[in-house]
């Protein structure tokens, strides 16, 4: 189903802009939204600031996924409140790392997996947007993040490279990257021969896993651009 208009493809930031304004056709004034991390979700902020300005939203309340979402929607005059003031939320918006047919999801290569599931499990509706490079025959395209506390990191590190998991420390200038939480994060690679589950399961297992980037049903709802439109998925079966 294509969303209500058409805006040029020619980029991976035009298709980006195209699916969130879809996405934002849901938004109703009052709303309690959730906003998401990542430069699919920085589009929706700047779209969505737009649309408050120009009057056509009002007396939205929004709880955010990082603190670099949160810093980008204070600058552009959205309205910012703690999750546990406006939860539960009416939706969320997001990005993700890889999409499947069945709407779960590989997120969190932008560093904010656990907000982002937090979030996201707190509002009753879910719409991911993504253009059509997102969409995977089997999730684990691409690595799996890990977060993890500090305490526990070499331990897993070594545990996971046991499992074939291939894990390793990501980083940010140099130095080990640090959530917002004060956490670490490895990213994990998914073995062919295995469901994203069955690993999954497996890694929640060991103490010292704060979570993992496997949405497997927070998604209701998919935007999807590609260069012959936006069409959205909407999950069929209920979770």
């Amino acid at each position: 189903m294509r969303g209500g208009g058409d805006w040029p493809v020619a980029s991976d930031r035009d298709l980006k802009i195209a699916a969130s304004r879809v996405a934002l056709e849901s938004v109703r004034s009052g709303m309690k939204l959730g906003l998401g991390t990542g430069s699919t979700a920085e589009e929706l902020v700047r779209l969505l600031a737009a649309e408050i300005d120009s009057g056509r939203l009002s007396s939205i309340r929004c709880a955010c996924t990082s603190a670099r979402t949160e810093e980008l929607a204070r600058s552009l005059g959205i309205p910012i409140a703690p999750l546990g003031e406006l939860a539960p939320l009416d939706l969320a918006i997001d990005g993700a790392d890889e999409i499947d047919s069945s709407l779960r999801l590989i997120k969190g290569r932008g560093g904010a997996l656990l907000r982002e599931k937090i979030v996201e499990q707190a509002a009753a509706h879910f719409i991911v947007v993504a253009d059509d490079s997102k969409l995977v025959e089997r999730l684990g395209r691409g690595s799996l993040p890990v977060e993890v506390i500090p305490l526990a990191l070499e331990v897993l590190r070594e545990r996971f490279d046991a499992m074939g998991l291939r894990p390793e420390l990501r980083r940010a200038g140099g130095n080990p990257f640090m959530t917002d939480e004060g956490n670490r994060i490895l990213d994990v690679a998914i073995p062919e021969d295995r469901d994203i589950a069955e690993v999954v399961a497996d890694i929640e297992r060991w103490a010292g896993v704060v979570e993992t980037g496997f949405f497997p049903r927070e998604a209701g709802e998919a935007v999807i651009a590609s260069s012959e439109g936006v069409r959205r998925i909407v999950r069929k079966v209920p979770v």
